[in-house]
Parts: C-alpha cells; structure tokens; sequence
C-alpha cells in the first residue's frame, strides 16, 4: 500500500503490522480520546429517521447552535463537510490573487488546496530548532522552566514541576489498567503558550499589498505553536485576504484562545475555518464550518454542492457545541496530560518534544523515524505521525496525539523498547 501523507490511515498500519485496524493504538490522528460525547449520539439516534428527507440547504438550526457557541451572527458562518472542504473554498479566492504567503512546515492539505487552483505559494518558513532546555539558568534534561524554540519562549506549567508530576506517568507503567483519564488530582492552570516574541515569519510591507493572501493555521501545525492575534492582525490590515485555520482553537478554554473571529466583522478580508472533528472525535462525520462575510459565504455555497452536511451529522454539530460539560472535561484534562507526555517524552534518549497548545506534540528524534514507526507498528501495534510529507522535517521528526494515560503509557513503553534496539 502506498504510504499515508496524512495521519490516522490505519489500513496502511494494519497491512504492516500484520493484524486488523481495531488493533491499532493511533497516536497519528489528533482526535480528543474524551469523545464522541454523549450528546452527539444522542442526537444521531434522535434523528435517524430524518435520513429519509434531504438536509436543509441553508442549515439553518445548525448555523443558530454554531453561532450562539462562537458569538457570531448565523449569517456569518458556513457549514461544511469538514473544515477541508471550506479550505478548497478559500484556496479558490486565494488562487485568484497574485501570490499566497504559507508558513511552514505546512499541513499537506493546504499545499493540496493550493496546487489544485494553480494558487502562487511564497514559503515562509518557521525557525525551528531544537529547544533549548534552561533549568536555573543552566542547560538540563530533567526538571523544566521553559523552553527557547527559536521563534518564542513557551512557559511549561510549574505546578506540575512543584507537585512532582514530572514522573507521573513513569510511575504509572506498571500499574495502567482500563482506559481512564487519570490526573491524580494534579491542578494544572492551563496557562497560554503564547508569547509576545512570537512572530509570524512573514514579510510585514510598508504599504498594504491587497495582490496577496496569507494562509495559516492556529495553534500551528505540526509545531503546536500558538501565534497570538496581536501577531496576525498586522497582515490582515495589510493583505488582500488572510485566511486562519483555527482546526485546534477550541482544544484551549476559552480566556486563553488566540482567536481572531471577533475580528471578521470589521475585516471582510478575513476568514476563519474552525473543526468539530478533532475535539468531539467525529472525523467520520466531516464537520466543519467557515466564519466570514456573507458575501464570501454566499459565494461559495454557490459554487459547492447544495448539501455537503449530512442530516446526521447536521444534528450531532447543533448538539455537541452546546455540550458545555464536554468542552470543560475537555480543557481539565488535556493541560495535565499533554505535559506527563511531554517529560515522558523529553526523558527518553535521542528525543526531544516541543512544547505546544495544541492536543499533540511534535518530536525530534536522532534516530530515523521511518525505522521507529515501523517497529512500533510491529511490536506494538502503536502508530505514529511521521513527518516525511513535511519537506522541512523529514526522516528525523515524529508528532503524536495526545490520548488517555493507558494508551500514552503504552506508548512510552514501546518507545523504550524499540529505541532500546
């Protein structure tokens, strides 16, 4: 089978490890472990009967549910299958203008997207290096404070460091049983990652230039980097249209999101794709929805198919947005999770994760990263994002998902044994 340039095939992993894909453990698709909730298949079986009728074309009860959850006029939001499709929407207007700016690495999609409308793409690539861990002032590889990536400093919580949970998950190995979400009562503050140093790679004129467009996501993808809006809205001022995929967003609460869809009514250059796939778990549904001017959105439902959203997933959407005791559980969960998998990560040998905002983590690795898949996929049936369809990254970088602490237990455990070999 030919190799995935996106995460989650697992059909391609259960070829290679020789067994069926329910057997897989898949850390390379970034979807929440919390979901779907209750309230999504909920809705499904309420309304099954409706599969018997077309969908309503204009969506109307889902754009009222979308708005309410977002604050933002219903005749500002497009639904769509997926934020993927509402991506080949926007490539369409970015093609139509001189160039394209695109930070990278990039997701495969955009350059999909882009490539299909013969859009002009002008790279801009992020200083990535290898963060430099400072502990007291001194280089260290335990215990951290923060963390120089090149482009900003991202502050890693403390409490974590002061209660002791830096081994949390070490501690666990022996132990995991089931698949809860533990957090030993660890009260992390779910602090933002971004920083004020942090700044887009991309060429700010003096003058505006509306000849050109900027495509982004936020937090970044696959760094896990989160841009603030302060960043972003200098180009928005400046650009023909700057178009932010904000796939990840929700995955922070909302005091500490970078979000720019307040801004779109004051900039009718400026579109925002969000995705109810990743934090509800539903990407079997396709769920997404755009958030710009009208006339923007009036255009493209011209041009797409008259019902993209299938009335099942139609109704799941009006209903998890609405689901506040999930989004909360969501945001309790993945601060103390994701940063027992960072050290646990950061404390195997020859890998260093970046820290990140997102449910995911990005990881270098000294040894080939084709080669650690695969054994995980063969010994373990554990698999991992590479990052060979990222040209920048290459052979030497992995991301992984954040999942429930028995799975990210097993996931250190076959790390251990493959890196061992």
């Amino acid at each position: 089978m030919i190799r995935p340039v996106h995460g989650g095939n697992l059909a391609w992993a259960a070829a290679l490890a020789g067994c069926p894909a329910s057997a897989i453990v898949d850390f390379s698709a970034s979807i929440s472990p919390l979901g779907p909730p209750e309230s999504a298949l909920a809705a499904i079986q309420s309304h099954l009967s409706s599969l018997t009728a077309y969908p309503d074309p204009d969506y109307g009860e889902l754009r009222t549910a979308l708005g309410e959850a977002l604050n933002v006029d219903p005749d500002w939001i497009l639904p769509g299958n997926g934020s993927a499709e509402l991506l080949t929407w926007a490539a369409w207007d970015l093609s139509k203008l001189e160039a394209t700016y695109l930070v990278t690495p990039a997701f495969g999609d955009y350059w999909r997207a882009l490539s299909a409308f013969g859009a002009q793409v002008l790279k801009c690539p992020l200083e990535l290096q290898s963060c430099t861990i400072v502990k007291n002032g001194q280089d260290a590889h335990s215990t951290r404070d923060e963390f120089s990536c090149g482009t900003g400093i991202l502050p890693v919580p403390k409490q974590l460091i002061e209660q002791g949970a830096t081994s949390q998950l070490e501690k666990s190995l022996d132990a995991a049983t089931g698949n809860e979400l533990v957090t030993d009562d660890v009260s992390v503050s779910n602090r933002s990652l971004v920083s004020p140093s942090l700044r887009l790679p991309v060429p700010l004129a003096l003058d505006a230039d509306y000849r050109r467009g900027l495509l982004l996501n936020n937090p970044h993808n696959p760094t896990g980097l989160l841009f603030a809006r302060e960043a972003i809205l200098p180009y928005v001022k400046q650009l023909g249209m700057v178009v932010v995929d904000e796939a990840f967003m929700d995955f922070l609460p909302p005091s500490e999101q970078e979000t720019l869809i307040d801004a779109v009514e004051e900039f009718p250059n400026l579109v925002i794709l969000r995705s109810l796939t990743k934090f509800y778990s539903l990407p079997g549904l396709r769920l997404g929805c755009a958030i710009a001017h009208p006339d923007i959105l009036h255009r493209w439902q011209q041009q797409r198919d008259p019902w993209p959203v299938n009335a099942l997933a139609a109704a799941a959407a009006a209903a998890v947005v609405r689901d506040a005791a999930f989004e909360q559980q969501t945001w309790d969960w993945l601060p103390v999770a994701r940063f027992e998998l960072f050290e646990a990560l950061a404390n195997l040998p020859g890998l260093q994760p970046f820290p990140g905002a997102a449910n995911f983590l990005l990881v270098e690795s000294s040894m080939s990263v084709s080669s650690i898949q695969k054994s995980l996929l063969e010994r373990h049936r554990i698999l991992i994002r590479d990052c060979l369809s990222f040209p920048e990254l290459g052979d030497h970088f992995f991301r992984v998902a954040v999942r429930s602490r028995t799975d990210n237990l097993r996931l250190i455990a076959g790390l251990t044994d493959v890196i061992s070999r």
